[in-house]
């Protein structure tokens, strides 16, 4: 503010000598003319040294002068120095970024808008074969699997994909897509080659063990009901040892027929057809209430007559699975609800029950194998523990989800959220 002030009277004082000289001598106007004729001369002087100085990118020292013009010149130069303290900074930021970056186990890839790649860490030169001159190349010039490409073009990335490495096909990758900024993605692939076989070692471990302990069950299931037809009652205990021995048998031949279909789920192809859901769950609903062997106590509710495209028998097992549950873990003259609805995005089907309810901790567990709710109860509800986890898989392999809401005391909804692009009724 002083300099701009001490220029504005150095002005004034100029005009006013201008003034009084030309006042004296009679040449008032071409005094003040001239005046003013220099000072813009002078004014137009400075604007070419500033001109010529940003033009030379204002590197270096700024050019001498005196006034306001020095204000300026010092004021764009501090600004300059500022600004490239600021880049040193940034350009050590980014150098730690990429040397931290290039450590990674993990391939990590720079994605712009249009799948161009920005930047590749050494680990995915190695994985997906790319080069640090391949910048400005797009991603699926490289990585041209179907299932990649379809990931990459949906835009839905919650879910990883499953791809072999363009390099060594023997090598599986597991993507990951993160968006951030304005339009740039991150490509993300670890490598879980062993972690896939360890999973299809133990889907072939529990495949074969169960089918070999199909065949000794039901031997042993079948000499012992034929024991138990001959047993007399004459002897108490034998016939209570019968009895436990049979329970006991038909739960594990439950155990391994429920470990079988999960794996029928995880390995097996899908086989679509088109299903009338209304009359599949009016069927599991009268089952349901024979099975009781009690007053009715299914209350079902269609609201649509949507069908689904899917695999009718995994389906069944799926919904039997959730009205069991309700059922067992809820008073014998409560209400179990099951309700089949549509929404714009959704369809849905809810199986509400007003049991004893789960705590909201256990929640996120109740869909992993062999996993029960340990509640102090004076009878013990019989169960494998692999129910949830088979409804899970097969909304999986119907693109759709479940979603569990409780309270203790009050009861349990379990919801199945199928995409409407399901629907394959006319």
């Amino acid at each position: 503010m002083d300099a701009w002030r001490k220029e504005f009277i150095s002005v004034l004082s100029l005009l006013f000598a201008a003034f009084v000289i030309g006042s004296v001598t009679d040449t008032l106007f071409p005094a003040l003319f001239w005046m003013t004729l220099f000072l813009l001369i002078c004014q137009f002087r400075q604007i070419r040294r500033f001109e010529k100085w940003i033009c030379a990118g204002g590197k270096g020292q700024y050019p001498k002068t005196s006034g306001i013009w020095e204000e300026i010149f010092y004021h764009i130069y501090r600004i300059k120095k500022s600004d490239k303290r600021r880049k040193k900074k940034l350009r050590k930021l980014i150098e730690q970024f990429r040397q931290s970056t290039e450590a990674l186990p993990d391939a990590a890839v720079v994605l712009r808008s249009n799948d161009e790649i920005d930047w590749a860490n050494k680990t995915a030169r190695q994985v997906l074969g790319l080069q640090q001159a391949d910048k400005g190349q797009r991603i699926i010039n490289f990585v041209r699997f179907p299932d990649f490409i379809r990931y990459l073009k949906s835009g839905n990335y919650s879910e990883p994909a499953i791809i072999p490495s363009p390099l060594n096909n023997r090598i599986t990758l597991e993507v990951r897509i993160i968006c951030y900024g304005s339009g740039l993605r991150l490509l993300l692939a670890q490598d879980v080659t062993q972690l896939k076989k360890m999973q299809t070692m133990r889907k072939d471990f529990v495949a074969n063990v169960s089918h070999e302990l199909r065949t000794p069950l039901t031997v042993l299931k079948g000499y012992l009901e034929t024991l138990q037809d001959m047993d007399d009652d004459a002897s108490p205990l034998l016939t209570n040892s019968f009895k436990e021995m049979l329970g006991q048998t038909e739960r594990m031949q439950h155990l391994v027929d429920d470990l079988l279909l999960l794996t029928r789920l995880e390995t097996q192809q899908k086989k679509t057809q088109c299903i009338d859901v209304p009359a599949l769950l009016s069927q599991i609903c009268k089952e349901g209430d024979t099975m009781e062997n009690a007053s009715r106590r299914i209350e079902l509710t269609l609201e649509t007559s949507a069908h689904l495209y899917g695999e009718e028998q995994d389906l069944r097992s799926a919904f039997t699975n959730l009205l069991g549950n309700a059922l067992k873990y809820s008073p014998d003259d409560s209400v179990v609800k099951v309700r089949w609805y549509q929404n714009k995005e959704e369809i849905i089907l809810d199986v509400e029950d007003f049991g004893e309810g789960i705590a909201v901790s256990e929640i996120p567990r109740i869909t992993e194998r062999f996993y029960r709710v340990e509640n102090k109860r004076r009878n013990k509800i019989p169960g494998t523990g692999l129910g949830l986890a088979i409804v899970k898989h097969v909304l999986m392999r119907h693109d759709a989800n479940l979603k569990i809401t409780s309270e203790l005391g009050k009861g349990s909804c379990f919801s199945c959220h199928f995409p409407v692009r399901r629907n394959c009724c006319n």
